[in-house]
């Protein structure tokens, strides 16, 4: 069984219904959530003229490897509506694969751990509180080391 973190965002038509649709797909195509944390709003990042965005991890066990659960993601995204325009644009829904077991990977559709997370809070406030002591298999650091240490200053606040 492989265990992997995922973080869900969304800034459009009703973000916390968006979060919930997609954890319905999730738990239908993906995997068994195991731990989800709290929904948490933060401004947008890189690109500020847009709506807040709540965002959520979650920890999925699945029986696909990591490429597969990637395309899934993108067969959700895609249902849900998620159309890729520019970089940090407003979204429907994004799901993004943070960790996946211990695993490194680097293919040309998928970067495992996920390549922001140490530079960005939203992601590392529901890390922390789900799994502070986890340890990131590339920087060495626990989560809440990551967190300690980040220097973004976007204020990360219980929904």
């Amino acid at each position: 069984m492989n265990k992997t973190y995922l973080l869900l965002g969304s800034n459009m038509n009703n973000p916390q219904r968006q979060l919930s649709i997609a954890i319905k797909n999730i738990t239908q195509q993906i995997g068994n959530i195991i731990r989800k944390s709290k929904l948490y709003t933060t401004a947008a990042w890189g690109n500020n003229n847009q709506p807040d965005f709540l965002n959520q991890v979650i920890i999925v066990e699945t029986n696909m490897p990591a490429l597969e659960t990637i395309e899934k993601i993108l067969a959700i995204e895609n249902k849900m509506g998620r159309v890729r325009t520019k970089k940090n644009a407003p979204r429907i829904i994004d799901i993004d694969i943070l960790f996946f077991n211990k695993e490194i990977i680097a293919e040309k559709n998928l970067s495992v751990p996920h390549p922001q997370i140490e530079n960005r809070r939203f992601v590392l406030v529901p890390l922390n509180e789900l799994s502070p002591g986890f340890t990131h298999p590339v920087t060495r650091k626990t989560i809440h080391k990551l967190l300690t240490d980040c220097t973004d200053t976007l204020d990360v606040k219980k929904f």
